[in-house]
C-alpha cells in the first residue's frame, strides 16, 4: 500500500467511519462534520488521516462537494456494517441493564410506517417484553440500500424497486389513489393518471417522507415538478386539507378508505406503479437473530410463502 503501510500496521478508529459515513451521506466534508458536531477543520485533519492510513484516496472533491472513489465506496460498504453492529452491541448491552436482550431494528416507507405497522407492533411487543424496536422511514430505494449495507434486520419496500439479493415475502397490498376535493362525493367510477394532477396544486407531507421523494421522481419522469402549497407531518393532516379544498394529494388507499370524509373525492390511479403491494426484506432467509425472526413471522403470518 502507499506510504509504505500494510494492511496489519494500522487501526481503522470507528469515529472515523462514522465521521466518513456522515460525508458521504451529506454530499461533504462541512455535511458530514456537522451531522458529529465536529469542526470543518478537524473532520478535514481526521479525513486526511484515515485516507493516508488506508493509502488510497476516498473522495474526489470538487466545489460542489464530494463524490466516492472505488475505495470509498467498498469503505462505505463496510463502514454501514460496522456501525451497526455497533450500535446493536451499544442497545443490547443497553437493553441487559434495564431487562432487555436485543432491538430489532425496522426500515420502512411511508405507508407501512404511517398505515400499516402501528396495528401489529402493538401486540407483538406486548408478547416480547423482552424486545425494543428501532422504526426508520426511508424511501423504498433508500431501504434496500440500508438493508444491502446490513444496516437493519427487516426493510419494508413498495415492489417497484429491484430486489436482487434479498430474501422478500409478500407483506400488504398497497395500491396509491387520488385524492381531490369534492362536495358530497367521496368516489368517482373511472381512475385517472398520474399526470392529470400535474396541473394542480399538491398537499404533501414533507420532503423527507419516502411518499414525498417518490411522488417527486415520477412527476419528473414527465418532465415536471409537483408545486405543494403546503407540506404537513401526517397524513390525516394531508386528508383534511384537501376536503377544505387546499389542493390535491396521493396517498395509500388503506389511509384514504379510513380517514377520507365526504368533502374528498377519492380516485384510483391507472398508473402501472400506483398498483403496488408491499414487501418484507431480509438479507438472510431466515433471520439469524431470534428477535428478528419472531418479529418476521409475526409481519408475515402463517401462511405467506416466499417470493423468488
Amino acid at each position: 500500500m502507499a506510504h509504505g503501510r500494510s494492511a496489519s500496521t494500522y487501526r481503522i478508529d470507528p469515529f472515523d467511519l462514522r465521521l466518513f459515513a456522515a460525508i458521504a451521506g451529506g454530499g461533504s466534508i462541512t455535511a458530514g462534520a456537522r451531522e458529529i458536531h465536529l469542526s470543518l477543520a478537524a473532520a478535514s485533519t481526521r479525513l486526511q488521516g484515515l485516507e493516508h492510513a488506508i493509502g488510497a484516496p476516498l473522495l474526489q472533491r470538487s466545489k460542489r462537494g464530494v463524490t466516492l472513489t472505488d475505495a470509498g465506496r467498498t469503505m462505505l460498504e463496510h463502514a454501514g456494517r460496522l456501525q451497526r453492529d455497533m450500535e446493536a452491541l451499544h442497545a443490547d448491552m443497553a437493553g441487559h441493564a434495564h431487562g432487555i436482550r436485543s432491538t430489532v431494528r425496522v426500515i420502512c416507507n411511508t405507508a407501512a410506517m404511517a398505515e400499516y405497522l402501528p396495528p401489529l407492533i402493538g401486540p407483538f411487543l406486548v408478547q416480547h417484553p423482552d424486545l425494543d424496536l428501532d422504526l426508520r422511514e426511508l424511501d423504498s430505494q433508500d431501504v434496500l440500500f440500508a438493508m444491502r449495507r446490513e444496516q437493519a434486520d427487516i426493510g419494508i419496500v413498495a415492489d417497484y424497486v429491484n430486489t436482487d439479493g434479498l430474501s422478500i415475502h409478500p407483506f400488504k397490498d398497497d395500491p396509491l389513489v387520488a385524492l381531490s376535493p369534492a362536495a358530497g362525493r367521496r368516489v368517482r367510477r373511472r381512475g385517472l393518471a398520474f399526470a392529470e394532477l400535474l396541473d394542480h396544486s399538491f398537499v404533501g407531507l414533507s420532503t423527507e417522507s419516502g411518499l414525498s421523494r417518490f411522488l417527486q421522481k415520477q412527476a419528473l419522469n414527465f418532465g415536471r415538478g409537483l408545486h405543494h402549497r403546503v407540506r404537513v407531518q401526517t397524513l390525516d393532516a394531508v386528508i383534511d386539507l384537501v376536503g377544505d379544498g387546499v389542493g390535491v394529494a396521493v396517498v395509500p388507499l388503506a389511509t384514504a378508505r379510513r380517514l377520507a370524509t365526504e368533502n374528498v373525492c377519492v380516485q384510483a390511479l391507472t398508473d402501472a406503479w400506483a398498483k403496488r403491494r408491499l414487501l418484507l426484506c431480509t438479507s438472510e432467509e431466515p433471520p439469524k437473530n431470534a428477535g428478528a425472526l419472531a418479529l418476521f413471522r409475526h409481519l408475515a403470518g402463517p401462511d405467506n410463502k416466499v417470493v423468488t
